[in-house]
């Protein structure tokens, strides 16, 4: 580019070259600048309406395919709309935020029992989560059309502790708000600790739990109820089945009391023979079907053989998605069959000690895709907080060196 200058005004001589690529540029900042600014606002507004940061809703590597969860033509949307007559009363009619997919929140353990630490806290707290759980945390808790959480304890005024039982946890009924506070709508009863006060206080439970417009699951007056799948079904025609069961204890006459055909209790399989036949039942009424089970041993990151084996077994029955509890801490995360498996999602916020744990969001999309995000979080004096930084990096790591079999990326998404 060759350059004069006159004494009345500095000139630069341009070559047609120059020129072309003047006028491109002018085109892109008049045109593309708004563009931008115009989606910018379109992704902010999809993540405002839903609650959450959009990461969530990014095409990403898929954690394979539901098969049966996608609604793909006329034919299948109504049959997953069809609610059979033994299913009304474990049925639920939902709205999403995205016509396109359903997304549901996983959480671990939590205790709200005032003679604990924890418990104490969330009473000195007003009974509410505001202040325990992390704001970004209730954020995504919230954000999601259907948020679980394993629930370790009755709510109950009722009931004397099991003799000789180490740990024994009751909560006084008016805490049950506390679920309310954390978004949760639904909640899994198959644990080893909803019998701690026996029968009363574990029917007590589903009252005060159903007072607060939850769900819960893996325990109920009778095998039936306890076993039975509960199924939601979205407005666009997506059929999502929980059931939850428990291995533990790992006994022929347990503390913890398995229902039975004329009495209350949890949903117990050590014998998986039920719960294979429930899994298989879901799969036939077209539902997309997450297992949400009680398994493994206490303060273990390395699984066991029994939590291998059932997750075969129950992959093997037509599982889509298995999510783990009892062990308080974190466990690998797997595929079995291409069925994703989260062995154990530790604490949520069980007690004071400092201890990593997280939760899962899933993303099923009608097209038949499934998105798995592990959020990683940190339990420390009675709070739990979302992790961020070098500690969120730490964790990702972490969860990616236990899980060979999986890839977890810098912001948590899974796929295998």
């Amino acid at each position: 580019m060759s350059r004069y200058y006159d004494d009345k005004r500095r000139s630069i001589n341009v070559s047609p070259a120059i020129k072309i690529f003047l006028a491109t540029l002018a085109i892109m900042l008049v045109v593309g600048l708004p563009t931008l600014f115009i989606m910018k606002n379109i992704k902010n507004n999809h993540a405002s309406n839903h609650g959450f940061l959009t990461d969530a809703w990014e095409d990403i590597p898929e954690a394979g395919y539901a098969m049966n969860a996608a609604v793909t033509d006329e034919e299948s949307a109504k049959k997953a709309m069809e609610v059979a007559e033994e299913d009304k009363d474990y049925t639920h009619k939902i709205g999403t935020y995205d016509d396109e997919c359903v997304t549901i929140g996983f959480a671990g353990d939590i205790l709200f029992d005032e003679n604990y630490a924890v418990g104490d806290k969330f009473k000195r707290n007003g009974d509410t989560a505001e202040g325990i759980v992390g704001s970004s945390l209730l954020e995504k808790m919230r954000g999601v059309d259907i948020m679980m959480i394993n629930n370790e304890f009755p709510y109950s005024d009722r009931g004397e502790p099991t003799p000789g039982k180490t740990y024994t946890f009751r909560a006084r009924p008016e805490t049950a708000g506390i679920l309310t506070s954390m978004g949760a709508d639904i909640v899994s009863l198959a644990n080893n600790h909803a019998y701690d006060y026996g029968e009363d206080a574990l029917v007590d439970s589903f009252d005060h739990i159903r007072d607060q417009d939850i769900v819960y699951a893996g325990a109920g007056n009778n095998i039936e109820e306890a076993s039975h799948p509960v199924y939601y079904i979205t407005e666009s025609g997506m059929k999502i089945a929980f059931i939850c069961a428990t291995q533990i204890e790992r006994l022929d006459h347990p503390d913890t009391k398995g229902a039975t055909e004329d009495s209350p209790g949890v949903f117990r399989c050590f014998n998986g023979e039920l719960l294979v036949d429930k899994i298989k039942e879901a799969r036939e009424k077209n539902a997309y079907v997450i297992v949400f089970v009680h398994w493994g041993t206490e303060s273990a990151t390395e699984i066991d053989y029994l939590q291998r084996d059932q997750a075969k077994e129950i992959a093997d029955a037509g599982a889509n998605l298995i999510i783990g509890d009892h062990p308080h801490v974190l466990q690998k995360i797997d595929y079995v069959d291409d069925v994703p498996v989260v062995y154990s999602l530790g604490n949520f916020i069980f007690n004071s000690k400092t201890l990593d744990t997280g939760m899962v969001i899933t993303t099923l999309h009608k097209n038949g895709a499934v998105n798995l995000q592990f959020v990683p979080a940190i339990q420390s004096g009675c709070c739990v907080n979302e992790a961020e930084g070098e500690e969120k990096s730490r964790i990702l790591n972490w969860m990616a060196g236990i899980s060979p079999g999986v890839h977890i990326d810098e912001k948590g998404y899974i796929s295998p």
